[in-house]
């Protein structure tokens, strides 16, 4: 009598997206959680922050995004703590690339965008394998596709953050109708040197 023994893997997916403008950078996510076809939870939070002027968006295992942003927190708040001068966007983008490709064979199944502004605004998109790369926008996650169609169609690098905000809210609006694994509403952090400024939108009402 045969037995099938493979692992059953659930599909997750979500949008987030990044957006860097003169006066800092965007980042936005949608609230959904799924597990295969399954809504396991509509009020995630994807959109979070290792220091007021750094944030960071997460795709992927959940158990595996919460120890590395744990990680980087850690990190940074480290060498706040010893007198260190204060970790930059760069290195903290940089050490957990580096950690991810150490790991490829046995990976952290994640896709991170880590943006925000120390000396200048900073946008780097991470894979599960250690890929980084720095960009002026992007999109991530199973509604990536319909994200960036509507950024790439509007995006300036004169705009201001509340035009590159409101470009992220529609962005992933566009997801929402479109991915099936992309829901509820949307969180959009505006992130400045001095800090961030978080909104939440849902379809029919904003807060």
């Amino acid at each position: 009598m045969e037995t099938n023994n493979k692992l059953k893997i659930l599909k997750t997916g979500t949008t987030t997206v990044g957006i860097k403008v003169k006066e800092g950078v965007v980042l936005a996510a949608d609230r959904r959680a799924s597990a295969g076809m399954y809504v396991a939870h509509k009020y995630v939070r994807k959109v979070l922050y290792i220091a007021p002027n750094i944030g960071i968006t997460t795709a992927g295992s959940v158990a595996d995004l919460q120890f590395i942003y744990d990680l980087l927190k850690n990190i940074y708040h480290y060498n706040l703590i010893t007198g260190m001068r204060p970790i930059t966007i760069k290195a903290l983008a940089t050490y957990l690339a580096n950690m991810l490709s150490f790991s490829k064979y046995l990976p952290y199944i994640v896709q991170i965008l880590i943006g925000g502004v120390d000396e200048q605004p900073r946008l780097y998109n991470l894979d599960y394998v250690g890929d980084i790369t720095e960009e002026d926008y992007t999109a991530t996650g199973s509604g990536s596709v319909e994200a960036i169609g509507i950024i790439e169609d509007e995006y300036r690098p004169d705009m201001t953050l509340d035009e590159a905000a409101d470009l992220a809210r529609r962005a992933i609006f566009s997801s929402i109708k479109r991915d099936p694994y992309t829901g509820t509403g949307v969180i959009v952090s505006k992130i400045t040197k001095s800090g961030h400024e978080e909104k939440e939108y849902y379809p029919q009402r904003k807060i």
